[in-house]
């Protein structure tokens, strides 16, 4: 009998931990540039399992994030390829003051799932022509897609090239292009390739951070989630050793 009693007073109090955490437990609404997407995947993941916080991803590119944000979209953190949209966000009162910060430094590689398509120097395999199509982001929305058309320019090739461009709304979909042999070529992100998904699968050439500017991807506490424990503490964990390593795992720098 004093071992049933005791049975039940653990199961009680284990009931009254969940209920307890459960009630402190709260959801963040995650908007996240696509590049970032597999990366943050992993991130929540932990996060829900170590906070008991629940988390909501919707994903684009940096541009077509802002402009929702601005029309009134329901999310409380935004995670932007670029260091732009957060900076006029807080300018334009969009999200709190001083919560802004570089969370990953991005890496651009040039990638075909051919193994033998690409060899060691990737402006060869560029200037030779031997390929029909060659996918990137869209420039004006997507900082990647800024990021391989300066890459094109410095190279001499972006006039030459034009006809075999096809671009991605986001930097997603130009690896889905790639991915999916639609396009023999893409600028793609590093992380992409890192993905265990795809396991370096193919053919690469990490461009030399000489030919494009950093890429800095920035993080901010949007108004609507200023009060949001889980929005607060999300951040706070993205800034961690943790999440830090997850992120280094997928091929991106850290400030």
């Amino acid at each position: 009998m004093i071992m049933i009693g005791k049975i039940h007073i653990f199961a009680l109090l284990f009931l009254f931990q969940t209920l307890l955490s459960a009630a402190w437990a709260e959801e963040v609404r995650i908007a996240v540039a696509t590049n970032f997407l597999a990366t943050l995947k992993e991130i929540v993941k932990n996060f829900e399992r170590d906070t008991g916080h629940a988390a909501v991803i919707s994903s684009g590119s940096s541009g077509k994030l802002y402009a929702q944000i601005r029309n009134g979209a329901p999310f409380d953190v935004l995670f932007s390829a670029d260091t732009t949209r957060p900076t006029l966000m807080e300018q334009e009162g969009l999200a709190v003051q001083g919560s802004r910060f570089t969370y990953a430094v991005g890496r651009l590689t040039l990638w075909s799932p051919d193994s033998s398509r690409i060899k060691e120097d990737g402006r060869a395999t560029l200037k030779s022509g031997g390929f029909m199509r060659l996918a990137i982001a869209n420039p004006k929305t997507a900082p990647y897609g800024t990021a391989a058309k300066h890459i094109l320019q410095a190279l001499g090739l972006w006039n030459t090239m034009k006809g075999r461009i096809v671009q991605g709304e986001n930097i997603g979909q130009a690896f889905q292009f790639v991915y999916s042999q639609n396009a023999q070529l893409g600028f793609v992100a590093l992380s992409q390739v890192l993905d265990p998904k795809i396991r370096e699968a193919g053919s690469r050439w990490d461009v030399p951070l000489d030919l494009y500017d950093p890429l800095s991807q920035q993080a901010v506490l949007l108004v609507r989630g200023k009060n949001n424990k889980a929005a607060n503490a999300f951040l706070d964990y993205v800034k961690a050793s943790k999440a830090q390593t997850i992120i280094e795992r997928f091929g991106y720098g850290l400030e």
